[in-house]
């Protein structure tokens, strides 16, 4: 089995790929992950998504064989309450992250019950229409600590040579309030900021970098609360020595923002 890299993505809106309209507006994004799919060729065993809607006091891992939906958007057609992605979960994979975990010495649970937000089923449902492939999601901590949440990475490295498919899935300007218009320069002034930053060759000088992220122009506009940002450190710390690619840029998502995603490792 092949090395996997990893991926932090921008996943876009709610349930736009139910949407007609919506989805059409979201063109370049399911463009840039049907080409994830497309580059890596044969499917992995397993997708281990890191989803920014969930965070709980320790890593939390999904054990339901069976993933319910969680319908964590407001606002939208009825219709959109009633989509399902009936990809299985996958209980052993389950146990073997949390092992990994707490062999870092972090904490860890799992989660029987929990199903798949959108943070997770909206860009499988591109990726993998199918549902062919078992995915297990994994919470944030509630501290949003970077540098812990690169080390949770670190401790999940060990996975990509299993064939599971490591994702953040997030958005890199994520301010519901100043999208549109109002959203233009501080997205691309944060995503000029992460562009350069993921691409400093000093392995500890980038984690440093990224990991002190307030300090980048228009941070705390571009993330008030940095649930969406969170998921690209543990993707950082999965391939901690390996160089990014940008996978996924555009400058008129939602009206004017710019975002962007990335790819950390080779294609083998």
């Amino acid at each position: 089995m092949k090395k996997l890299p990893t991926y932090y993505i921008s996943h876009g809106g709610g349930p736009w790929p139910y949407m007609p309209d919506f989805r059409a507006q979201m063109k370049v994004l399911e463009e840039s992950l049907v080409a994830m799919v497309n580059e890596l060729g044969e499917k992995p065993k397993a997708v281990l998504m890191i989803s920014g809607h969930w965070e709980e006091t320790a890593y939390t891992v999904m054990g339901n064989p069976v993933p319910p939906m969680v319908y964590d958007y407001y606002g939208f057609p009825p219709h959109t309450y009633q989509v399902k992605y009936p990809a299985p979960g996958d209980p052993a994979l389950a146990e073997r992250v949390k092992s990994l975990i707490e062999a870092a010495g972090l904490p860890a649970a799992i989660d029987p019950e929990r199903g798949f937000d959108h943070g997770t089923f909206a860009p499988l449902v591109v990726m993998y229409p199918e549902a062919d492939v078992p995915v297990v999601q994994l919470s944030m901590r509630t501290h949003y600590d970077p540098l812990e949440h690169v080390k949770l990475g670190r401790a999940l490295a060990p996975l990509r040579e299993e064939g599971i498919l490591i994702v953040g899935s997030g958005l890199s300007y994520h301010n519901l309030r100043q999208f549109g218009a109002a959203g233009k320069v501080p997205s691309e002034q944060f995503d000029a900021w992460l562009q350069t930053a993921l691409a400093i060759e000093s392995q500890e000088e980038r984690t440093a970098t990224v990991c002190d992220w307030t300090k980048a122009p228009s941070a705390r506009i571009a993330h008030p609360r940095e649930d969406h940002l969170i998921p690209l450190m543990t993707a950082l710390g999965a391939a901690e020595s390996e160089k990014a690619y940008c996978v996924y840029h555009e400058k008129n998502i939602f009206g004017g923002v710019t975002a962007s995603s990335f790819r950390f490792g080779e294609l083998t």
